[in-house]
C-alpha cells in the first residue's frame, strides 16, 4: 500500500470514527431527555437505562455499519463481473471487426 492509499485509508478510519462519536453523542442527548422526563426513576435506574440505550446503539450502529460493507462488497463484486462481461464483449466485437475487415480487404484486393 502506498502512501496516498494509506492517507486515503485514515482519513476514511477518522470519518468513521467521528460519524460513530456524533451518532454516540446524539443517543446519549436523546436518552438523557428521556431519563430525565422519567418521574420516580433513581439515578442508578437512570444511568442504567443509559447504559443499556448507548449499548444497544452501539450494538445497532456496528450491525449497520457490517450490513453496509457486506452490501458494498456483493455490489462491486457485481459491477467486477458484469465490466468484465462487457470487456469481453467488446474484445470480440472488436477481433470479428477487424477480421471482417483484414478478410474484405483482402477479397477486394484478389478481385482487382
Amino acid at each position: 500500500m502506498d502512501a496516498s492509499e494509506e492517507a486515503a485509508r485514515g482519513l476514511t478510519d477518522i470519518e468513521t470514527f467521528l460519524y460513530r462519536e456524533a451518532h454516540l453523542q446524539a443517543a446519549h442527548r436523546r436518552v438523557a431527555d428521556f431519563t430525565a422526563r422519567g418521574l420516580g426513576l433513581t439515578q442508578e435506574q437512570k444511568t442504567d437505562i443509559e447504559r443499556w440505550y448507548l449499548e444497544e446503539q452501539r450494538y445497532v450502529a456496528h450491525m449497520v455499519t457490517e450490513y453496509i460493507a457486506d452490501r458494498i462488497s456483493v455490489v462491486e463484486e457485481q459491477h467486477h463481473i458484469r465490466f468484465g462481461r462487457w470487456l469481453r464483449g467488446t474484445l470480440t466485437a472488436m477481433v470479428l471487426i477487424t477480421v471482417a475487415t483484414i478478410g474484405g480487404a483482402v477479397i477486394l484486393g484478389m478481385s482487382s
